[in-house]
């Protein structure tokens, strides 16, 4: 592989690295968003605060399915890169909600569980992903 060649590669894992962060970055924002609205459902938000934040947990889970596609691009890329290890995220239970269709404080305290378990995902991947991306960069 020639040193042009090489540059491309690394270019081309850069930007699929970059697109990866862009969707895990939001999802986080939209996790976080949902956090917020979950606490305040469970000090008795009402209706729409449960609305409001199941509508949060919906966008995070749309950020997140992207997200899963843009890592999954990133890892083919990667695969085009020497002297770069191994670099895997699964994502078998990358944000998985259980849709709740009945309210009270238990079920309020379980969701933002599953919120709080996203959001330590998203964070792993997002430290994964900007490491790989520094040693990118130092290539």
């Amino acid at each position: 592989m020639t040193e042009m060649d090489y540059r491309k590669e690394i270019n081309e894992a850069l930007n699929a690295g970059q697109e990866a962060l862009s969707c895990l970055n939001q999802a986080r924002d939209c996790l976080n968003s949902a956090g917020n609205w979950g606490i305040v459902d469970m000090l008795g938000g009402g209706m729409i605060t449960t609305f409001i934040k199941r509508s949060k947990m919906k966008d995070a889970d749309a950020l997140v399915q992207q997200a899963r596609s843009a890592l999954k691009r990133f890892q083919r890329e990667l695969m085009d890169v020497e002297n770069i290890p191994e670099f895997r995220i699964e994502t078998g239970d990358f944000l998985t909600f259980a849709d709740y269709f009945f309210d009270g404080f238990v079920a309020d305290m379980l969701v933002q569980s599953k919120i709080g378990d996203a959001r330590r995902q998203v964070d792993n991947a997002i430290q994964k992903v900007n490491y790989i991306m520094n040693q990118l960069k130092g290539m």
